[in-house]
Parts: C-alpha cells; sequence; structure tokens
C-alpha cells in the first residue's frame, strides 16, 4: 500500500538499503499563519544501484536535488513519498518544502491563544508525523543524529532535543502576520547542538512565547543536567505554584530509575512543556516532553487527577531509557516502550513520591481499562501485529499500556526482582541508543534470572485473551479447610492456560470492625487445578482473597462464601489494594452479566460512603454509573438513577467539608440530573445561592455546572455564549462547544453532528468537546436516524479526516465520538453487522473501531436481558 500508511514490508526493505543516515533541517516559522518552510540536508549511504524513498507530508515541495541533480517535484513527489533512484555508495539530498501547520495535534500543531492571542507551536510525531515537517526515513530503526535549526521571531522561547548551540540576529527581517495582532517583531535563528543518535518521531520542536522556570540535576555520572518547565503565558500563575513539586518529582525520577537500572540520565537536558490541544497525554521526545496543559490545574482538581500528573511525569521519564535510549526495531514492539514505562512509572510512583498506595490506582484505573479491552473482539497479544502504521495508531489501547505493565509485574513476581532489573541493566547498557525486539530483552532477562523464559513469553506476551482463576474451597463443619483449589479456565476463542505467581490472603475482622490481612501464601499456578496445599487444614478465614496483592493479570472469581462476605462488607476492607481487586473483579462479573448490576450499584454506594483512595472512588462513582446507564433492566432504569442520584446527593452534603471525596461526589452527581431538586441545586450553585462548606465554584465547576444544565436543556445558547464571553480562553472555548452539543435537542444534535463532521476551523480538542456532547444524552429519541447516519459518515471520515481526528468521531477512548451510543441498542447492532459485512476488505484498523463499538452494544443488550430476567 503506497503512500502515507508505510507497511512493515516496506521499511524492512528500506532498511536493507539505507544506512548511517544524517540530518540537518532548517524551519522557518515566521511566514505566515498556515505554511512555514522546511529545509532538510540528509546524507546516507546505499547499495550502489538501489532506489527507495522519502517520506513527506507537505502541500508543497519547491525543490529536490540528489546527489547534485535536480529532481522534479512534479515526478517524484507523489502519495507523500519522495522516489529516489540510482542511488549511490554514499548519497545527498537537499529538500525544500513548504509545509503546513497542524490543527489537529498531527506534526507541527500551532495554537492560538484567546486569551492573549499569543501563537504556540509545538511538534507531535508519534506514530510517524515527522515527515509532517522535514523530509525523513520516518521509521524508528533508521536512527540519526539530527543538526536543527529554526528561525522564530526574537521574543520567543525556541527548544528541541539538544540545548542551544548559538542564536543569531538576522538583521533587517520581521515576522509580518506571525504574532496575531502584535506588532511585527524582528526574528532570531536557533542553532542546537547535534543531537545523540536516535529515532525520527523522538525529534521534536517547541516555540513561542511560553513562561518558564528552570532547575538542575545532580546526574550519577557527575555531569549537571539543566532543567526546565514551560506553559502558556495565561496559564503562568496558576502553574507557578506547582513547579517546585513537579521539579521534585522528576529528580526523584532521575534518581529512582538511575539507581534500580544502573544507568545514570544518558541526554545533555531535560524539559517538558506543557502544550494546548493536545491528543493525547504527553510524549516521550527526546530530553523534551510534550504534555497537554490541562495538567496545568487552574481549578480544583480530584486527587486522581493529581496523582495521574504524577504518573504521566514518571512514564515519560521512564521513556529516556526504555524507547529512547533503546528503541524498537518495529512498531510491534511498541509495547516495550509503553508497557514498561506504565509499569515503571507506577513502581517509582509508589516507592519514590507521597502516593505509597499507586498499586491501588493502577489497579482501579489502568487494569481495569486492560480487562475491558482485552475482552472485546478486538484483543491482541501485547506484542501484536503490526503490518502497517494504521495497525499501530489502534494499538495505543489497554493491552499495549495497562495488561502489558500488568504482565510485567507478574514478569518481576515470577523471576524475582533483583534479577529483573539486572536483566533491565544488561539490555539497557548493550544496546544502548541503538534498537532491540522482545528477543533481545528475554535474553538479558532470562541470563539474569536463570529462567527460560521463551514459553513464558509465547503464553503470555504472544497470545490473545485473558484467564479466569476461581476460587474452589471446601470445609467441614468446624470451618477447617478440607479443600482448596485454584481452577484457571480461558475463554473458548483463546484457550490458552498460563503460568501464574500469585499471592492468596486471608482477610477477617479485626478488633475496630476493619477487614484486614492475617495471612498470605504464595505459590506457582499453571495448568487447570493448582492445590493451595498450605492453607488445608487451617480454619476458614471470613474471606480468601485469591490474587492478593495483585501480582498477577487474570479475571477473578471467588468462592461463594467470600463473595457473599464481599458483598456486605466490602467498605469494610483496610487496605486499598485489596478493596481495589475486589471491586474490580465485582465491576467484571456485572458485566459479564455474573451479578445483579442493582446489587453491585448498592454495595458501590455503600463503599464510596468510606472509600479515601482518591482513584479507586473516581473509578467506583463511574462504574456506578455505567451500570446504572448502561446494564439495570430498562424497565427499572429511571427509578434506579433517581435513587442514585438522591443518594449522591446526600453523599455531597455529608462529606467533610472541602474534601477529595465532596468534590468527587458533586461532579458525578451533576452527571445525572434526573432527581426533583437537581434544577434547584444547580442553578443555586451558579447563582452563589446555595453554598457547600469548604467548597468554591470556580472556573471548572461553574462550566461542569452550566454543562449539566444545558444536558438538561435548562439553560440556552445564549447564556452559554454570555458566559464564555466573561472569560474566553482555550479551555473554555471548548468547554462551550460541549455544553452546546450536550443540549437534548434535536436541532442541537443536528448542529453537533454539522459541527464535528464539517466545520474545519475547529481544534481537534473543539471536535473532540462537541463529539462527545452529541452523544452523551441517554434519551434514544434524540438519535432517531442517527444509526445510519454515522454508518454511512464512516466511509468519507476514514478518508478525509486524518487518522486522530478519525478516531475522535468515530471510536475514541472513553467511547464518547459520534457513534450514538444511547439510541435503540438493537438498531446499533444490526448497523455494525450490516456495516463490517459489506466492508470486510476495509483497513484492519478501521474495520477495529466498529467492531469495539459494536461490542460495547451487544455488551448493553446482553447484560440488560439478565438483569431483566432476576
Amino acid at each position: 500500500m503506497p503512500g502515507s500508511n508505510l507497511t512493515q514490508i516496506e521499511a524492512e526493505e528500506r532498511r536493507e538499503i539505507v544506512s548511517h543516515p544524517a540530518y540537518v533541517v532548517s524551519l522557518d516559522v515566521t511566514q505566515g499563519a498556515k505554511t512555514f518552510t522546511s529545509s532538510t540536508t540528509l546524507t546516507f549511504d546505499a547499495k550502489p544501484g538501489d532506489s527507495t524513498f522519502l517520506d513527506l507530508i507537505a502541500p508543497t515541495v519547491d525543490s529536490i536535488v540528489l546527489n547534485g541533480a535536480t529532481l522534479d517535484p512534479a515526478v517524484v513527489f507523489k502519495d507523500d513519498r519522495i522516489a529516489l533512484e540510482h542511488l549511490q555508495e554514499h548519497n545527498q539530498v537537499d529538500v525544500t518544502a513548504t509545509c503546513a501547520y497542524s490543527r489537529t495535534g498531527e506534526g507541527l500543531h500551532r495554537s492560538v491563544d484567546p486569551a492573549d492571542g499569543r501563537i504556540y507551536l509545538y511538534s507531535q510525531f508519534e506514530v510517524p508525523d515527522a515527515r509532517r515537517v522535514y523530509a525523513v526515513f520516518d521509521q524508528p530503526d533508521l536512527k540519526a543524529t539530527f543538526d536543527f535549526t529554526v528561525v522564530a521571531p526574537e521574543s520567543w522561547t525556541v527548544l528541541s532535543n539538544s540545548p542551544v548551540a548559538s542564536v543569531e540576529n538576522l538583521a533587517g527581517k520581521t515576522a509580518e502576520g506571525t504574532l496575531g495582532d502584535a506588532p511585527a517583531e524582528g526574528i532570531k535563528r536557533w542553532i542546537f547542538e547535534q543531537t545523540p543518535t536516535m529515532s525520527s518521531y523522538l525529534t521534536a520542536f517547541v516555540a513561542g512565547p511560553y513562561a518558564g522556570w528552570t532547575s538542575e540535576y545532580a546526574n550519577e555520572d557527575g555531569r549537571t543536567i539543566p532543567m526546565g518547565l514551560y506553559c502558556r503565558q495565561s496559564l503562568k500563575d496558576a502553574f507557578d505554584k506547582d513547579t517546585e513539586s513537579l521539579f521534585d518529582v522528576t529528580k526523584k525520577g532521575f534518581a529512582f530509575y538511575a539507581k534500580t537500572w544502573g544507568v545514570p540520565y544518558p541526554y545533555a537536558k531535560y524539559d517538558q512543556v506543557f502544550v494546548p490541544e493536545y491528543n493525547a497525554g504527553a510524549m516521550e521526545n527526546i530530553a523534551l516532553v510534550t504534555l497537554r496543559d490541562s495538567y496545568i490545574f487552574e481549578s480544583k482538581v480530584s486527587g486522581a487527577v493529581i496523582n495521574r500528573r504524577v504518573e504521566t511525569v514518571l512514564h515519560e521519564l521512564a521513556h529516556m531509557w526504555f524507547g529512547d535510549y533503546v528503541t524498537m526495531k518495529w512498531w510491534n514492539d511498541l509495547w516495550l516502550n509503553e508497557s514498561f514505562a506504565e509499569f515503571m512509572s507506577t513502581l517509582a510512583t509508589s516507592e519514590a513520591t507521597e502516593h505509597t498506595d499507586d498499586w491501588a490506582t493502577f489497579c482501579s484505573g489502568e487494569k481495569s481499562w486492560a480487562l475491558a479491552e482485552d475482552q472485546m473482539p478486538t484483543t491482541h497479544p501485547i506484542v501484536a501485529p503490526i503490518h502497517d502504521l494504521n495497525d499501530t495508531y489502534v494499538n495505543f489501547d489497554g493491552i499495549t499500556y495497562a495488561k502489558g505493565a500488568s504482565v510485567l509485574k507478574q514478569l518481576v513476581a515470577y523471576v524475582g526482582r533483583a534479577k529483573f532489573f539486572e536483566g533491565i541493566h544488561s539490555y539497557l547498557t548493550k544496546h544502548a541508543y541503538g534498537n532491540a525486539t522482545l528477543h533481545d530483552l528475554l535474553v538479558e532477562l532470562s541470563k539474569a534470572s536463570g529462567r527460560d523464559l521463551d514459553s513464558w513469553s509465547k503464553l503470555w506476551l504472544e497470545q490473545s485473551g485473558i484467564n479466569t482463576i476461581t476460587a474452589d474451597i471446601d470445609t467441614n463443619s468446624e470451618g477447617t479447610i478440607t479443600k482448596a483449589d485454584l481452577v484457571q479456565t480461558a475463554p473458548a476463542e483463546f484457550p490458552v492456560t498460563r503460568p501464574h505467581r500469585i499471592a492468596v490472603g486471608f482477610y477477617n475482622p479485626d478488633d475496630n470492625g476493619k477487614i484486614v490481612r492475617t495471612d498470605r501464601f504464595e505459590l506457582d499456578v499453571d495448568g487447570e487445578r493448582t492445590e493451595i496445599s498450605d492453607i488445608i487444614g487451617l480454619k476458614r478465614p471470613r474471606f480468601i482473597l485469591v490474587n492478593d496483592d495483585d501480582l498477577t493479570y487474570t479475571k477473578l472469581r471467588f468462592d461463594k462464601e467470600s463473595l457473599n462476605f464481599a458483598e456486605a462488607h466490602l467498605y469494610a476492607f483496610k487496605d486499598p489494594l485489596a478493596r481495589a481487586v475486589i471491586w474490580l473483579s465485582l465491576w467484571d462479573m456485572t458485566r459479564d452479566a455474573e451479578f445483579p448490576a442493582e446489587r453491585f450499584v448498592t454495595l458501590s454506594l455503600k463503599a464510596v460512603s468510606t472509600e479515601k483512595q482518591s482513584t479507586t472512588f473516581r473509578y467506583a462513582l463511574s462504574q456506578i454509573s455505567g451500570a446504572v446507564h448502561n446494564y439495570v433492566a430498562p424497565s427499572r432504569r429511571a427509578s434506579i438513577m433517581k435513587l442514585v442520584a438522591q443518594t449522591l446527593w446526600k453523599l455531597v452534603l455529608a462529606a467533610e467539608a472541602g474534601s477529595d471525596e465532596q468534590f468527587q461526589l458533586l461532579q458525578v452527581y451533576l452527571g445525572y440530573g434526573v432527581d426533583d431538586d437537581f434544577e434547584d441545586n444547580a442553578q443555586g450553585l451558579l447563582s452563589g445561592e446555595l453554598k457547600l462548606e469548604g467548597l468554591s465554584i470556580d472556573n471548572s465547576l461553574r462550566w461542569l455546572i452550566i454543562h449539566a444544565l444545558a444536558a438538561n436543556d435548562l439553560i440556552s445558547d445564549e447564556a452559554i455564549d454570555a458566559e464564555l464571553s466573561k472569560r474566553e480562553t482555550t479551555e473554555n472555548r471548548e468547554k462551550a462547544y460541549g455544553a452546546k452539543a450536550a443540549r437534548p435537542t434535536a436541532q442541537t444534535k443536528k448542529w453537533a453532528w454539522t459541527e464535528a463532521l464539517d466545520d474545519d476551523a475547529l481544534t481537534n480538542s473543539q471536535i473532540e468537546a462537541v463529539a462527545a456532547g452529541f452523544s452523551q444524552n441517554t434519551d434514544p429519541q434524540l438519535y432517531e436516524g442517527y444509526v445510519d447516519r454515522f454508518f454511512s459518515s464512516i466511509d468519507s471520515i476514514w478518508k478525509d479526516k486524518s487518522f486522530h481526528i478519525a478516531e475522535t468521531l468515530i471510536c475514541p477512548l472513553g467511547g464518547q465520538g459520534l457513534y450514538p451510543r444511547f439510541a435503540d441498542a438493537h438498531k446499533l447492532v444490526a448497523g455494525g453487522e450490516r456495516w463490517l459485512e459489506e466492508h470486510a476488505d476495509a483497513d484492519r484498523a478501521l474495520r477495529g473501531m466498529i467492531m469495539k463499538n459494536l461490542d460495547v452494544s451487544r455488551r448493553v443488550l446482553k447484560v440488560q436481558t439478565y438483569n431483566s430476567q432476576l
């Protein structure tokens, strides 16, 4: 398949031809609001006489010179590629192009802050979007050195992967039309030091009037590492209060990783830039990490979000070693980057920061994501087959990140922590600045641990699906355990059982009524049935927790007595990780139509009344909402929804003033809007007539109330516009779009549908807000006709939009694109099945999106049917 969708075979063929590439790249971002100038000089070696191609996505290629011969762009530049023929042993190609700024977060994104008119640029090159900015062999195993130069307005901050070598004034030249309403100013050329050998997708540029803070780290190898934090000027005051703590977290990460792996931080500096309208959480560009600036908190946020920011900072820092210092050869080993960074950031957060319960955070948040993804028809091995770039895009999922991290935690338990990190040290030092594969990793881990990991890898990493482990426990009349087995089963489509290192915990009430662990037993589980021999003959505890400490990755089913005890006493378990493991299992049973949705809602409402672990609290509230809106029998949904809303409001009023629980409960309560007092409560909070002690209605909470009112048709578009006019910022514009799209009227849905599909002026974040607002209302009547419209629009979306925007509209993470998920589920299932049947040859990535949507609707029908029969 020629064009922008590079195949693995093409990449391998090019790698056989090309070697020793080196780039000199110059960008000029003073040319106006739409485009910038890009000039690339690339030298490389090749097999004489062979041909290959460069990647470049640009509206205009101005000149191409190969080994001194001028090539006609109209002839050699096609399908986002530049053909290079009749190569010599040593080659030089010079390409000058006019490239386009992005509004979708891909390539070089240009954002104008409505708060002050300032312009901010930043790059996002993963998977392969360096080619949107300069001509390049855009594949991870063609590592190179890069010499970057950027021409920009003199007042701007300009950053890249390496430190600045020098800055030149360009006399007599001005940056016309670049600074919005600001007067023209002089320009400078920033010249950066040559980078170390690296992959093109990890190169990066940031330019604009960013506010900055600096610090430094005494690196373990004796060097001093300059550190920087940057954000938009309009967020400067809000960010200033957090920069010291973020520097502190980053330094703790430097120290933890260097000590754990025995490899000091390898690069010359470390900058972290918080950027607007970002289409990801963050990106591990070498020494220049970019993060979404929603991680700058102008308003109150939950402890879960604060925790997540710490994890994200440490996740990207982990990539400096695992993914950057040593990089995958092809995208099938993407999991090596993401799973490892996810595992290590959780480990570092729990052991090097104040968030000591972060494994409970991981279980409630990341692992629940993995279990949901792994039970879809689109599940894939952790080491996923990646035939082309589109396959890569859709594998940034819960399996690659969260399942992989959970399996790595199991691997540590399996081989032992000290041996595991001894192997990681060998892997990093052996492949420094190079590319490696899963096999390379396993060689070092096997050598360090003495275990043969080939069979382990085949079962855990190269096979799809998830096992279920069930406790089979018998006792005699005196309460003594006479039989204790762990039964492992596998889904019919993936009949694979796996080896597990697992712990079994005994839990009993203490003198204060708390449920605490009183004993723990660790064992190896393999095959279909394993006896827990150590507990035979012991007195049965009140609760037996299989997978205590969450060592392995599996679905859990408790014995009957333990299940009944957990349902009645979940709130009383003292250990946050134990609560998270039990809660996740109960939620999984609810989703599998094995546990009544209403019982899950009841026990969860009781448990959240005492829950203090912020992420577990957040996900429990989300699961209650999911059960009520999707799984409760339709005939009882209205009454249950009203009861839940009333209970949440009571919990809001009873919560400690100013607490994280009070804040989260109010946020979730506003998402229901069905109780008799909702309008009075929401309007009272907005006007200030109703006050909750310890809680101020700041900007974000104010917009959340406006959105809730809009979703219940209790506020007009004009009132939303008036609210926006009070403080028009990037964030508030997005919130206003989302609120307008959430209004439950046919006219609104028509407007939102058209905006999301046809308004090219919207940024990626604005499109996301509109699409989410469109699909959020629970009244199926609002979506009459949209099932057919959705399926008939898929082909044009896929053809005409960038991958990120197509994913946002069709099947985004969280499921709030234009898929009308609250329309009649039978129609959604029929429409999805029909589309798949008619598009058997559609791109695999696109089919996967439709299959995910279809699976969600099928599950809704299955679980609703189960609950209707109770």
